[in-house]
């Protein structure tokens, strides 16, 4: 490993944390979350790399920034040192700032880049006076018939996709003991064919009318797993 004195501005260490969000800070928006770790590192004395300029900030690069309300175990962070230091260090320093509910997994030098992520895993359960083995088969023939036609909001405008071929697979089942509808898929996640699980639960509601009722209706999406292009190895 090189010396702390020989890490410079021209070649900062990379480093990639693996975090969780979870429990009530799924509610944070993306830009709290940059705010959040911001003011981490600083309290945990990593010695982070910082852009020039008028404005310096640390240099941080999310992967798949989350939807507000979405869980996960597997978000990922980049960011670079001034000063070398251990993989453990960098995991215990910023665990001992930051809480259960979003914690740190695993601290490693990247190997992979974000641009090579092809799928995302999320576990979708649905709470419902509805939910039934009627309704579980209805959502697996919903989401394999094509196409499967929806608006998507993009910066240019709305327009209109098929959003079949972005499901690389889902599994539909019904929970009695819970009255849960569970739903387990692999989305494809790369910035040009990005599907994001809310899609799904809005293409439910439009089907099946489920999801009005407040009182009585919810739902939660946990983001499980990320892999690389072939669906199978998971992204380090």
């Amino acid at each position: 490993m090189l010396p702390a004195k020989m890490i410079s501005d021209a070649n900062p260490q990379p480093i990639r944390i693996k975090f969780r969000k979870v429990g009530m800070l799924r509610y944070i928006s993306h830009l709290d979350l940059q705010r959040t770790f911001a003011k981490v590192l600083v309290r945990s004395g990593i010695p982070a790399w910082y852009t020039q300029g008028f404005n310096p900030h640390a240099k941080m690069v999310f992967a798949l920034p989350l939807s507000v309300g979405t869980q996960s175990e597997c978000e990922y962070l980049d960011i670079r040192l001034r000063e070398h230091m251990t993989v453990g260090e960098i995991k215990y320093r910023l665990n001992q700032v930051l809480t259960d509910e979003l914690s740190v997994i695993d601290v490693y030098e990247p190997q992979e880049k974000f641009q090579d992520i092809g799928f995302a895993r999320y576990e979708i359960e649905i709470f419902s006076p509805n939910a039934d083995e009627e309704l579980a088969e209805k959502t697996k023939e919903l989401f394999t018939m094509k196409p499967i036609m929806m608006t998507k909001h993009t910066k240019s405008g709305e327009k209109e996709i098929d959003i079949s071929p972005l499901i690389a697979s889902l599994e539909v089942g019904y929970n009695k003991e819970k009255n849960v509808l569970a739903i387990s898929a692999l989305l494809s996640a790369t910035p040009e064919n990005y599907l994001s699980p809310e899609m799904l639960i809005t293409k439910m509601k439009d089907s099946f009318g489920i999801l009005s009722d407040i009182m009585s209706e919810h739902y939660t999406v946990f983001r499980t797993e990320v892999y690389m292009g072939d669906g199978k190895t998971v992204f380090r």
